[in-house]
């Protein structure tokens, strides 16, 4: 098929590498611009638009796409079908409409559970067994859309925001796969109205843990939010992010470490933290961290 592909971070590069596998014709990536990084502040292309330009597709990436002049642009490229993952802009009913087949999104919830653009991070932060990933028809709802194929996973009990996003991204790369190949068979499965849950961005403010709070809850902070924005705490008046954690053992004051493996007291219960991160320094694992800050069974993270 003639594909017209839009995504912008890591997780839409596996998705477009599996098109071309499968032998799709790339009549154009669109992606968000490139932007200030790094201490120099030097224009960065995103990680689709540096792997479209290693593969010599056209790659596009306006700022909106609600001028005539862009509708038409993509409107020209006369596309089977778009596939859509991450994409960062709303896309206008005419840019829907335009290709032979519509929009397909990939979406990496079991919808209508997690619409909306934090639904990796939201689900392990719920609690959720299980997630996966949906192949939706577009339309101009958040997440709306009838839904052409699904797949779920398990979602492990250690398992992070960055394990699950790399998991989601390989299976969602063989959904669409899958779900072109066999498009005039699928039959579209219209949303339910029950069980709409949405899954807010993440706010800063969120990541900063409450050592009063269960462990159940702390443990699913921590995996939820790593490795970004990372959930954070205080040692020593430095900062200090959590990014791997696993349910442990253990009662005594919120915060309090309360063996060599790096346990520490909740208000109900206790975590151990698996991997940590001070300012300016890489993550390294806990026996590492608790060797290079003298962290011992009674000190208190804050």
């Amino acid at each position: 098929m003639r594909v017209v592909f839009m995504g912008t971070p890591d997780f839409s590069v596996p998705v477009l590498n599996a098109l071309v596998d499968a032998g799709h014709e790339i009549a154009a990536v669109y992606c968000q611009p490139p932007r200030p990084a790094g201490r120099g502040k030097k224009l960065r292309p995103t990680p689709v638009h540096a792997r479209a330009e290693e593969l010599g597709v056209d790659v596009r990436h306006p700022e909106s796409l609600k001028e005539a002049e862009e509708q038409d642009a993509f409107a020209a490229l006369n596309a089977d079908v778009a596939v859509v993952v991450a994409y960062g802009l709303l896309l206008p009913q005419v840019i829907l409409d335009a290709p032979k087949h519509g929009c397909l999104n990939i979406h990496a919830s079991l919808l209508p559970r997690w619409r909306g653009a934090a639904p990796i991070h939201r689900a392990i932060m719920a609690g959720d067994a299980e997630t996966g990933v949906c192949i939706m028809q577009m339309e101009a709802g958040l997440d709306t859309g009838p839904v052409l194929l699904r797949q779920s996973t398990s979602i492990g009990v250690e398992e992070t925001t960055a394990q699950l996003h790399d998991h989601l991204s390989q299976i969602g790369s063989s959904a669409i796969v899958d779900a072109l190949a066999n498009l005039s068979q699928l039959v579209p499965e219209v949303q339910p109205e029950t069980g709409v849950t949405y899954a807010h961005k993440i706010d800063k403010a969120e990541a900063r843990i409450d050592w009063t709070k269960p462990a159940i809850e702390v443990d699913r902070q921590i995996r939820g939010l790593s490795p970004f924005p990372g959930a954070w705490c205080e040692l020593d008046g430095q900062r200090v992010k959590l990014l791997g954690s696993r349910l442990a053992e253990g009662t005594g004051p919120a915060g309090e470490v309360l063996s060599d493996e790096l346990i520490v007291a909740c208000g109900d219960g206790a975590v151990q933290l698996l991997r940590l991160q001070r300012a300016g320094k890489g993550a390294q694992d806990a026996d590492v961290f608790a060797r290079g800050m003298s962290v011992k069974v009674g000190t208190v993270f804050n």
